[in-house]
């Protein structure tokens, strides 16, 4: 049976938009659970660490049996666990049964990273992968943007936060659908599918590196839009319209990835949006009002290329290390991000309790403690400038070596 590439690619698509699906309307709803169950800003961040939590555990273990028991499988677990996830969120009853729902909702996310990413590697090549990986996370961002859309207009309307999960079941049976009864590409590189040497190639410097850098990418990248919500609900400008621009934005960069990757090299674009990122954060920290929409579009610009930009450098330059490779870069950015969620929500809590003791009160407390909490959060992009121009510096001795 002959594998129908344009149908895996579209199936692919609509997995990730249920991943953003599932992303951007719960941070929609954040403030709901937190009045309805009584919430603390600490409690919810614990709730956002088991999305990002579930997602690692799932990619591991999807890229490490990604070439025995095949992409179909790992998206079978997908579907199962995207829905028991969106089921037990709306029937959770309180804070035990969002903690459990989101870790299945997680855990379907990391299965679709996990099988979709090596897949895509499978299909296509050289700078036709480039693009086309770029082009299967650009619906990261466009789910994400028609999710707080969707999330802003049934708020508004008054639709209760139960109703908005439902909508994350539409893109899931969609792609069940388009995935059922297809052929699956094989791996391409020799010798991809030895656990050995995948685990060699892992153990490189510039594997290592990378994998560092994943967590401080992927945290700069989720960490302000997971609490745009809640940080910039008093700022005068509209949290749920900040996500939808950023993520919008995002998803116009990387459906033009491919010349720009190309123009000026996978170094050379993270090292530019790590500066963008750093820039983004620091006037969301400073801004109110619809000067925030200025600082969302700096902030965009600069975390629109990270993910896929990460995944495409260890496709192309670190091969062997195959599925497992891509699924644990992924899976630690996922990780970092779950651990940095909690500390984040402290911060949050920490600087109200310390304005509230320096007399603010109301919005303007809320807004001081959030745009404190984003000054901590420019860490993150600053560490990636100085570890991305040592790499610029690195892949360009590295190839003068090998010409």
């Amino acid at each position: 049976m002959p594998v129908n590439q344009s149908r895996l690619f579209n199936a692919s698509c609509f997995a990730l938009i249920t991943t953003a699906f599932s992303f951007s309307i719960r941070a929609g709803i954040l403030p709901q659970l937190g009045t309805e169950f009584g919430l603390t800003a600490t409690q919810l961040g614990v709730i956002n660490s088991m999305f990002f939590f579930g997602f690692p555990i799932s990619m591991i273990i999807g890229g490490l049996v990604y070439h025995s028991v095949g992409p179909k499988i790992i998206m079978m677990v997908a579907v199962i666990a995207h829905t028991l996830g969106i089921l037990l969120t709306i029937y959770s009853g309180g804070y035990i049964g969002l903690l459990v729902s989101t870790f299945f909702i997680g855990f379907g996310n990391g299965c679709t990273e996990a099988a979709c990413n090596p897949m895509i590697a499978d299909m296509y090549t050289g700078s036709k992968m480039n693009k086309m990986l770029s082009r299967f996370h650009m619906w990261f961002p466009g789910g994400i943007v028609l999710g707080s859309l969707i999330s802003k207009f049934m708020t508004d309307a008054g639709q209760p936060w139960q109703a908005q999960i439902w909508v994350i079941m539409i893109p899931t049976v969609i792609y069940a659908f388009l995935y059922f009864g297809q052929a699956f590409p094989q791996p391409r590189v020799e010798g991809v599918t030895s656990i050995g040497k995948n685990f060699a190639a892992m153990l490189t410097p510039l594997y290592i590196f990378i994998f560092c850098c994943m967590a401080f990418t992927a945290i700069t990248e989720f960490g302000p839009q997971q609490w745009v919500g809640l940080i910039m609900a008093k700022s005068g400008a509209s949290p749920m319209l900040i996500l939808a621009l950023v993520t919008g934005l995002m998803a116009i960069g990387r459906f033009f990835a491919g010349p720009i990757v190309h123009k000026f090299d996978q170094t050379g674009v993270l090292l530019g949006s790590a500066v963008f990122a750093t820039i983004g954060i620091y006037l969301f920290s400073t801004q109110t009002g619809t000067s925030a929409y200025i600082a969302a579009v700096f902030f965009a610009i600069g975390v629109c290329y990270f993910w896929p930009t990460m995944i495409g450098f260890v496709a192309e330059n670190i091969p062997l290390s195959g599925a497992l490779g891509m699924s644990i870069v992924g899976g630690v950015g996922m990780l970092s991000t779950s651990i940095f969620q909690t500390i984040i929500g402290g911060w949050i809590d920490t600087e109200r309790a310390e304005k509230s003791a320096a007399g603010l009160s109301g919005d303007a407390l809320e807004l001081a403690a959030g745009q404190a909490t984003l000054v901590k959060m420019t860490t993150f992009p600053i560490i990636l400038i100085v570890a991305f121009t040592l790499l610029w510096f690195w892949m360009r001795s590295r190839k003068k070596s090998h010409a």
